[in-house]
């Protein structure tokens, strides 16, 4: 996997890679410490890019202008927001921007972990703090759905705004009915990384299992 971690702390940043590492022993950073090597970071990296980490305030940066821009840059890459802050208002604003996790920098480690797979599989981290606001409310997460499945219709290039370009390759080589055993090998990721894909490309194409999906992705064009 390849994560982009964007934060101002070098101890943020070496203790997320520690961490990421039980998800994936091979992953890669990149790291951005400011705003321009943000922007340097997306412009080279886009298309290779599984997540991003992303800081709610670093230098150059105005309110959560960074985090809409990114959005707007990379539409198919899941962004999750760290932050210090634990202001529902600013939580709720950015999940409504498309975020599909923000963790206060408070929490631990494991949740942090686990807020990174459930996004990974397709979900959307909402803080306990902001979810027992939401319920007093009445509000709920924007969520496009996902599109129809059996349209012979569709598209490779109409799924990229759900699916990475990791995930198109993972399923690629689904359609070709390969196992994650040799999908792994062949991406040169770990398998649990693969399951992770797989979770979202299920998701992406509404199917409910591996047959549906790999009939799914045989009908899609221009894969």
């Amino acid at each position: 996997m390849k994560v982009l971690i964007a934060d101002d702390h070098r101890l943020i940043i070496e203790g997320v890679k520690i961490k990421l590492a039980e998800l994936d022993p091979g992953i890669e950073a990149v790291v951005a410490m400011n705003l321009d090597e943000l922007d340097r970071a997306v412009a080279a990296h886009a298309d290779e890019l599984d997540l991003a980490l992303v800081d709610i305030t670093m230098p150059g940066t105005c309110g959560h202008q960074h985090v809409a821009k990114l959005r707007a840059q990379a539409p198919a890459l899941p962004v999750i927001v760290l932050s210090g802050s634990e202001d529902v208002d600013l939580m709720r604003s950015l999940i409504d921007l498309g975020v599909l996790g923000f963790i206060p920098k408070a929490y631990s480690p494991d949740v942090m972990l686990s807020a990174i797979r459930l996004v990974l599989a397709g979900g959307i981290y909402i803080p306990p703090l902001l979810l027992a606001n939401a319920q007093a409310q009445g509000w709920q997460p924007t969520e496009a759905p996902p599109p129809p499945a059996g349209d012979s219709n569709r598209s490779v290039d109409g799924l990229r705004t759900l699916l990475t370009e990791r995930q198109i390759d993972v399923m690629r080589l689904l359609s070709q009915g390969k196992p994650n055993k040799l999908i792994a090998r062949d991406l040169g990721i770990s398998e649990g990384t693969v399951k992770i894909h797989l979770a979202a490309i299920f998701r992406a194409l509404n199917v409910r299992n591996r047959v549906e999906a790999v009939v799914a992705s045989r009908k899609l064009q221009g894969l």
